[in-house]
């Protein structure tokens, strides 16, 4: 019975070095996901898949890319965190095309007012992400309400 208990209590109980942890100590699992992503592309080269995301069967990816495009312009451009990643699968996943190659959110407003935007299509494939950034400005629309 004292058996049962510990392996029950070991599968429910996070380790430390889980991401589970991670996240309840300072912020830290943040920042270990962009240094894991950071070595892996220190050790790669800039076509590395890093991230995959998906609308449907469409498969997009993230590829360490340069500094002008991929995770590597995103992460100095943009910021990375997983809230950005979060919004990256969120447009890609459910958000309408937005005639730059890519996805973006909007607001439930009228006029609609875009949030996030992806570009998909870099160097080295038609599927890749070039970037992805919260959008600042809002564009006047000719949408009637």
């Amino acid at each position: 019975m004292l058996t049962t208990a510990v392996v029950a209590s070991a599968l429910v109980l996070p380790t430390a070095g889980s991401a589970s942890a991670a996240a309840r100590s300072s912020g830290t699992a943040v920042e270990a996901a962009a240094e894991s992503i950071a070595a892996k592309c220190r050790n790669h080269s800039r076509n590395y898949v890093v991230r995959q995301y998906f609308r449907g069967p469409a498969k997009y990816t993230l590829r360490c890319g340069t500094r002008t495009w991929g995770w590597k312009h995103i992460k100095q451009r943009h910021g990375w965190n997983n809230t950005m990643d979060r919004k990256i699968k969120s447009a890609i996943w459910s958000g309408d095309s937005n005639g730059r190659g890519g996805f973006s959110t909007y607001t439930n407003s009228c006029p609609r007012i875009e949030k996030f935007r992806t570009i998909i299509g870099t160097p080295a494939g038609s599927n890749d992400l070039l970037t992805a950034y919260k959008v600042n400005t809002t564009a006047a629309a000719a949408v009637r309400c």
